[in-house]
């Protein structure tokens, strides 16, 4: 399974793939931008269906590992 770390954004003006940040330990995070609101999941739920369709991927291989009530989020990737 492969990892991708996420900045997310919710109440975004858009929908979007934002800039690759490299944090001070060297990692990359990539930031997303939502228009859903943190509430029951949807943020999360906008967040992986923007990703799938950025990966060309079904959203089912997608899944928050880690962060879930968090901006900061690990996505594992099947």
């Amino acid at each position: 399974m492969k990892t991708l770390a996420i900045r997310l954004t919710p109440k975004a003006s858009s929908n979007r793939i934002g800039e690759s940040r490299t944090l001070p330990d060297g990692s990359e995070q990539l930031a997303v931008y939502v228009t859903a609101v943190p509430e029951n999941g949807k943020a999360n739920e906008a967040m992986l269906r923007l990703l799938a369709k950025h990966l060309d991927v079904p959203v089912s291989t997608l899944s928050v590992i880690r962060g879930a009530t968090s901006r900061t989020k690990i996505i594992g990737i099947s």
